[in-house]
């Protein structure tokens, strides 16, 4: 199993804008994240959990639990994607859907992956969650953070 947690962070929604990640599995974690010079929290949040899946699936093909703190990124793949396409990507009330490229391109990276989808409240304690936070709102500010890449044995959440 490859656990992944992500989160999304945007200073002035729109404004600078960052993603973090970490990626589990059973010997390795790796950190990942990104930054976006004008975007907004929900491009954030989604870019985390695409980039997330584009390097889990270059790990192994084992099923994946992935953990959002974004109610927008869990409702949109668990709940509305299926009616956005339906509807040739409108809303119920029939406007375009935001963010259309992001979710064509997450249900790209999932495609043939085995993924729970699983909801943990943010800024609620949660030591991987609360790091992936620390890395996404790094980029946002364009702060300097070391991204951990090795033994899940000498992962130390910071």
């Amino acid at each position: 199993m490859i656990t992944i947690y992500t989160d999304g962070s945007s200073r002035g929604n729109p404004g600078p804008g960052g993603w973090g990640a970490i990626v589990l599995d059973e010997v390795r974690v790796a950190e990942l994240g990104g930054r976006e010079s004008h975007t907004t929290n929900n491009r954030m949040e989604l870019m985390g959990a695409i980039k997330a899946l584009e390097f889990a699936g270059t790990l192994s093909d084992t099923p994946i639990e992935l953990h959002t703190d974004s109610e927008y990124v869990m409702k949109g793949i668990t709940l509305w994607i299926e009616g956005w396409q339906k509807r040739n990507w409108k809303t119920a009330s029939k406007k375009p859907v935001l963010n259309q490229d992001l979710w064509q391109l997450l249900l790209a990276v999932a495609n043939g992956k085995q993924i729970v989808w699983k909801y943990v409240a943010g800024h609620s304690g949660h030591e991987y969650n609360e790091r992936c936070d620390e890395i996404a709102t790094s980029f946002a500010d364009d702060t300097q953070i070391t991204l951990y890449n090795g033994a899940r044995s000498g992962y130390k959440i910071s």
